[in-house]
């Protein structure tokens, strides 16, 4: 699926340099794609996963931009500040951030460790915080854009993802909350999916289940999350503070 702005050619990005975090693979890298199809360089990171990352940065230097792939680990400080150092001097300076990087793991309640608690907290919430507070001087000189991605579990409780659902919200709130620390050098907003399959594990009658009970009678793709971030990192100039829900209406049947 292609966006109509991608059919026609148009590069609204053109010169614009973007970080995304997590982005070697899943959601990440069709994000990074998407921003390069509209003309931006840019700097992926990823914590593990490095023969994907230099097949995604492959990729998107065949669209004709220039790509990098950074390790980090975004719940460490220290990682953090040698990657965003690395990706102003690399890219020439920093105009998106899209805080992709994130976990998610399905725990009943009672069986929640404190570890899993405070890992999915430190990738959700705390690595978002600090690479946006990382790269906030250069964000706010170039009057830059961040999207987080958030997620429809943020909004609503599931009972078998409640460490991971609240990780989600509290990004939400610290999106909310950065738009307007930030205001008004810098745009901060949040794309929340809904369900988004991005392997091959999840049962088909789960599949099913979803997609029937969808207004749009489908489950969404990378490429739908993707669209939607390249729409705030481009042309939303007077947009911030805002949780934009990519379900199609997912939300609107539970």
């Amino acid at each position: 699926m292609k966006s109509k702005a991608i059919q026609g050619g148009q590069q609204e990005l053109k010169g614009k340099r973007a970080i995304v975090t997590g982005a070697a693979r899943r959601i990440g890298r069709e994000v990074a794609l998407e921003l390069a199809r509209a003309g931006a360089d840019i700097a992926i990171t990823y914590r593990n996963s490095d023969s994907d990352a230099t097949k995604t940065v492959a990729e998107l230097v065949g669209l004709g931009v220039r790509a990098f792939a950074l390790q980090c680990d975004v719940t460490d400080q220290s990682s953090v500040k040698a990657m965003v150092a690395d990706a102003k001097r690399l890219l020439g300076g920093i105009d998106i951030l899209i805080n992709n990087a994130g976990a998610y793991n399905t725990v009943e309640f009672e069986k929640i460790t404190l570890e899993q608690w405070d890992d999915i907290f430190a990738t959700n919430a705390r690595g978002p915080f600090l690479v946006s507070q990382t790269a906030a001087k250069e964000l706010r000189k170039s009057k830059g854009r961040i999207v987080n991605i958030g997620s429809l579990g943020g909004i609503q409780p599931w009972a078998t993802h409640i460490h991971y659902c609240a990780s989600k919200a509290a990004l939400h709130m610290l999106t909310q909350a950065m738009a307007k620390a930030l205001a008004p050098d810098v745009t901060v907003n949040c794309v929340a999916p809904g369900m988004i399959p991005m392997d091959y594990t999840t049962p088909k009658s789960q599949l099913r289940h979803f997609s029937e009970k969808t207004p749009m009678k489908r489950n969404g793709t990378a490429q739908d999350v993707a669209i939607a971030v390249r729409f705030l990192a481009g042309g939303a100039q007077f947009i911030t503070g805002q949780v934009l829900i990519v379900d199609g209406g997912l939300g609107l049947s539970s």
